[in-house]
Parts: structure tokens; C-alpha cells; sequence
């Protein structure tokens, strides 16, 4: 006999109970009543203990839950969300923990979030193919060992246009700078980065992209003004690979939260002025050096890890460009230099600028910026061709990894930097 549908359960139940007591074939009895066998006893043992008060249908929700919050608790994660409302459950347990003590765990701040609404779901970005690049091969380790800048790009605000410029410390995820600038040329990065300089010191390497000011695809090199600057300060330079933003994915990261958090604002169509603009970005890295706790750091804020570098900036101080036992040359204005009473064109990026040669042969004279071997003098043809640098794996310094070399022809590692000075009599030269 199979279940009859038009009977109340409770009753098959009891009428089960019952034949129970006296079945002769309890497993027969349950296939009967289209229940197993570990069921039926369950209903025999019911019966027995409470009669027909046992058989009714007991909620399988837990007598307690452990990780039940309370009214006060919710509310207050609910507002901790609400203020940043682009913070995951991790950030969001440290930030009640320094304020209330002991915090829910994150799986139960999770759900709280999700029965509020208040999850954004993320998309994933596809991979770019690699390509070339200007490296320093970097171990980031302590502050000031990279630090990474890029432009957030445009957006309007009101009837103005803000594209902030973004400098962040590789180890700590401190942000130097976030500066709004009414353009993005070489003058005015280039006074963005003397201030930082003069408050943080200098960093071991600068990553960047390749787009202008921090570098030229027409340049040699992919050098520009700023670039070649930064080399003259000892800094290594170390370049994405075009179309690849994932070659900087923690500062794009970071643009990420800056968009979703301070560009939103900006569709509100309000007239703000530039000072009012760059408050608003000021407000805004306080709140992420300061506040914000970061996984990678153990839940700490950048500004705890962060500190200043002991390699020191004055900007009256002569620039060392060391040369040992080298011819030096100054690169003129329109970015040649001269040997031999011949005229050799090397980039006009380096303009005011010193360079080394030295000679390895009778036809060929390497041409040295810095610790770079940028190309030779081919004496022969009266021509500078620039060889792209290769180093072995493992050595240290920049190199260079693309696919457009002038011979192919690999070049020895700089010689190391004298401490003597070389004078500059450019000492702030400009792009062309």
C-alpha cells in the first residue's frame, strides 16, 4: 500500500506505529508504506517514548548557532560597509575589531553582507599577450625598493576633466601621490616626482608603462626626458610590457578602488575646482594609508610599513653620472653628440646630458648612459646603432627584452659608477 495522498500524514503515521507492534515482516511493513527502514524505526521508537506527540515533524534548524549576531552587531557591520562600501569581509573584521574588540568571523560577516545586498561581484579580465620591455630585475622586499606610477586616466567632473597621477610604494602599498594635474606633460610630473623626492628619498627602480611622459615609443630606448632623468639619479627602470596592465596589476588594483570609490562621485555633475578636486584625492589616500587594512600586509595599514628612503634628494646638488675611464661627451640640443669630428645622432631625450664611450676596437666605440650601454659608434659608416643590452640571468641592473634591436649583437655590462662628478650644465633638461 503506497501512500494515500488524500489522508492526512500525521494519521498514516500513527496507523504505521501501530502495525509496528505486531508486524511480523518489519521490512515489508516500511515498503508498504513507501518509507526505508531507518525511518520506520524512527517512527517506532517516537511512538513508544511520546505516543502520537513523537511523530510530529520536528524543524532540522539548529536549538543554537554559534555564530548567531545579534541586532547591534549587524547593525554596526551594515554601517562599516555602508561608509566603504567597496570593502570585502576581511577589511571589514579588522576595521571592527580596532573599534569593538573581538569580531565575527569572516564567513559570518559574509553573510550578513550577502542577506543585506550588499556583495559586488567582480569580472574577470583576460590575460594580454607578452611582449617587450625595459626591466631591472628587483626583489621587493622593504619600502622604496619599487615604486610603480601610471596616470588613472580621464573622467569628467562637472564640466571639467581630472586624469590624477598615482605613485604607490610597491612594498607597503603606500600612496606617495595622488595628484590631480591640469596636464600630464613632462614639467609637471617631473615637479610631482622632485617633491617626492625631497619628502621620501629615492627609490632603487621606478615601474611605469610606455606611454608618455615616462616613456617614447619613437625614442631610442623608449627613453624620455623624465626617464633619462631618473637614471642620472641611480633609479633602475622597469616597464610593462605594452598592452599588458597586468605587468602592474597591483597599481591598476589600486586605480580599481580609486575609481569605484572617488570617480563615482564625479557623475554627480558638481563644479569643483582644482583645489577642491585634489582635497577630495587627499581624503582619499588618508583613508588608504591610514585606515584601510590591507590582507597582504597582515591586516595592517600602509602607513605602518611604510618608511622613507635612506638614499637622500637635493635638488642643488650636482648629479653623478660616473664614467671611469671613459671619453664623456655632452649630448647637444638636437640629441647628437660629437666624435672623431664626426656628428653621431643619439636620441634627443638625452639632451644636456652626459654619455660615455668607450672604444673596443678600432671601428666600435660603446656608448654608455649611466650603467646602460644604450648602442656603439660604428666608425666605419659614421653611424650610431643602438644594441640593445643582454645580460645573464641573475646579473643585476637594467636590461633590455624586445624584438627591435639594431645588430643583435649582445654588449658587456657598464662598468661600475665612479663617485666621481660629472658637471651637468643642463642640470633640467626637456624633451623634444
Amino acid at each position: 500500500m503506497a501512500w494515500q495522498q488524500t489522508e492526512p500524514i500525521m494519521n498514516q503515521k500513527i496507523q504505521f506505529a501501530f502495525r509496528a507492534k505486531s508486524s511480523a515482516n518489519f521490512s515489508e511493513l516500511c515498503r508498504e508504506y513507501g518509507i526505508s527502514t531507518k525511518t520506520g524505526y524512527k517512527w517506532k521508537a517516537r511512538f513508544e517514548a511520546k505516543g502520537p506527540e513523537g511523530l510530529k515533524e520536528e524543524s532540522r534548524r539548529p536549538k543554537s548557532s554559534p555564530e548567531a549576531l545579534s541586532e547591534e552587531v549587524v547593525c554596526r557591520l551594515v554601517r562599516i560597509k555602508e561608509s566603504h562600501r567597496h570593502w570585502g569581509a576581511r577589511k571589514l573584521q579588522a576595521i571592527y575589531q580596532r573599534s569593538w574588540g573581538a569580531a565575527p568571523s569572516e564567513s559570518s560577516i559574509k553573510r550578513v553582507l550577502e542577506r543585506c545586498g550588499l556583495v559586488e561581484k567582480r569580472r574577470k579580465q583576460r590575460a594580454a599577450t607578452p611582449s617587450g620591455r625595459l626591466t631591472t630585475d628587483v626583489r621587493v622586499s622593504a619600502p622604496n625598493d619599487l615604486w610603480s606610477v601610471d596616470f588613472k586616466g580621464w573622467w569628467r567632473e562637472g564640466s571639467g576633466r581630472s586624469n590624477p597621477l598615482t605613485v604607490r610604494d610597491a612594498h607597503s602599498r603606500y600612496i606617495l601621490e595622488l595628484r590631480h594635474l591640469d596636464k600630464g606633460d613632462t614639467t609637471s610630473v617631473r615637479a610631482c616626482f622632485e617633491r617626492l623626492f625631497q619628502r621620501h628619498g629615492l627609490p632603487k627602480v621606478i615601474r611605469s608603462d610606455n606611454g608618455p611622459p615616462f616613456a617614447s615609443s619613437q625614442a631610442l630606448l623608449g627613453l624620455s626626458a623624465l626617464s633619462a632623468w631618473w637614471i642620472t639619479l641611480g633609479i633602475g627602470l622597469d616597464r610593462s610590457r605594452p598592452g599588458c596592465p597586468q605587468d602592474n596589476g597591483a597599481h591598476e588594483r589600486m586605480h580599481l578602488d580609486l575609481k569605484r570609490e572617488v570617480q563615482a562621485l564625479a557623475t554627480e555633475r558638481v563644479e569643483r575646482s582644482a583645489a577642491e578636486r585634489q582635497a577630495h584625492f587627499e581624503t582619499w589616500r588618508h583613508e588608504f594609508n591610514h585606515e584601510r587594512p590591507h590582507e597582504s600586509l597582515g591586516m595592517k595599514c600602509p602607513a605602518q610599513v611604510y618608511e622613507d628612503s635612506p638614499r637622500s634628494y637635493k635638488a642643488d646638488e650636482q648629479i653623478i653620472l660616473g664614467y671611469e675611464g671613459m671619453e664623456v661627451r655632452k649630448v647637444q640640443r638636437m640629441g647628437y653628440i660629437k666624435y672623431d669630428k664626426e656628428r653621431y645622432q643619439l636620441s634627443t631625450a638625452l639632451r644636456g646630458w652626459d654619455v660615455g664611450l668607450k672604444a673596443v676596437s678600432r671601428e666600435r666605440v660603446e656608448v654608455y648612459f649611466g650603467s646602460l650601454c644604450i648602442g656603439y659608434l660604428d666608425l666605419p659608416s659614421h653611424a650610431f646603432k643602438a644594441v640593445l643590452e643582454t645580460k645573464k640571468p641573475g646579473e643585476e641592473g637594467m636590461k633590455a627584452t624586445t624584438d627591435r634591436v639594431g645588430s643583435g649583437e649582445p654588449l658587456r655590462s657598464a662598468p661600475p659608477h665612479s663617485e666621481a662628478r660629472q658637471t651637468q650644465h643642463d642640470p633640467n633638461p626637456q624633451a623634444a
